[in-house]
C-alpha cells in the first residue's frame, strides 16, 4: 500500500492543525477516491463474487454490486460535494436505490451512516464512529450476528481493528481494518449459514466463503489502497 495520501485527501485547520480526533481526517477528495477504488475493485471481482453467491445464494451479488457502484460513480460525477460526509451519503442513497436484493439496503445503510457522522466531524475518530453506526444499522436490518456467515463476520472485526489503530492515523487504521476484514471473510468458509438464502442450505452452506463478507473485505482493501 502506498502510504502517501491522495492530494487533498487529508484535512486540517487553517493553521495546519488536525481536526478533532488528534490526527488528520477525511475530506471529499479522499472519499471520492475511496468510492472510485471500491467501484474498480467490485468490477474486477464481480465474477468471483457472483460465483461465491451462486454456490450458496441467488448468484447475483457481483452483478448487483457492480451495477450499484457504476451508478454511484455516475452520480458522484454529477454531484458537487465539498465534504466527505456529502460524498458518502450520496453513495449510500444511490446504492439503496440502484442495487437489488439485500445488498442495496445493507451497503447503503453503511455508507449513509458513515456520511451522516462525517457531516459534522471529519476526523479519523469520527470515521470509526461512522463505521460503527453503519454496522449497527446493518445489524438492525439483517438481524445478523458474528458467526451467522454474513457480511457482519468481516465488518465487525474490521471496525474493531480500525478503532484500535485510530491513534496511529487513517492509513494505519485502514490497513488494520483491511487485514481484519479479509481474515473475517476467510473465516466464514467453514461456517453454516444462519441468515439469508444461504441458511436454506443448512449444512451444505459450509465450505463456501460468504460473498457479502468477501465484498466487505474488498471495500476495506480499497480504503487501505487510497490512504
Amino acid at each position: 500500500m502506498d502510504a502517501t495520501p491522495p492530494s487533498g485527501g487529508l484535512t486540517s485547520g487553517s493553521d495546519g492543525t488536525p481536526p478533532s480526533g488528534g490526527v488528520p481526517g477525511v475530506d471529499a477528495a479522499l472519499a471520492r477516491a475511496w468510492v472510485a477504488a471500491v467501484a474498480a475493485s467490485v468490477t474486477a471481482h464481480a465474477a468471483e463474487l457472483t460465483d461465491l453467491d451462486a454456490a450458496i445464494g441467488d448468484g447475483d451479488h457481483g452483478v448487483n454490486l457492480r451495477r450499484g457502484f457504476d451508478a454511484v460513480v455516475a452520480a458522484l460525477a454529477a454531484f458537487d460535494a465539498d465534504t466527505a460526509g456529502a460524498v458518502l451519503t450520496k453513495t449510500g442513497t444511490t446504492l439503496v436505490s440502484k442495487v437489488g436484493g439485500a445488498s442495496g439496503p445493507l451497503y447503503g445503510s453503511l455508507f449513509r451512516a458513515l456520511g451522516k457522522t462525517l457531516s459534522d466531524d471529519s476526523s479519523v475518530t469520527a470515521f470509526g464512529a461512522g463505521l460503527r453506526a453503519g454496522l449497527d444499522a446493518i445489524v438492525r436490518l439483517g438481524k445478523a450476528e458474528p458467526g451467522d456467515k454474513t457480511m457482519v463476520d468481516a465488518l465487525t472485526p474490521a471496525i474493531a481493528a480500525f478503532e484500535a489503530a485510530t491513534p496511529s492515523g487513517l492509513a494505519a487504521a485502514a490497513t488494520a481494518a483491511a487485514t481484519a476484514a479479509a481474515d473475517g471473510a476467510a473465516a466464514t468458509t467453514p461456517l453454516q449459514a444462519r441468515k439469508g438464502r444461504a441458511s436454506y442450505l443448512g449444512e451444505r452452506s459450509a465450505g463456501h466463503q460468504d460473498p457479502g463478507a468477501t465484498s466487505t473485505a474488498l471495500i476495506f482493501a480499497a480504503l487501505a489502497d487510497v490512504t
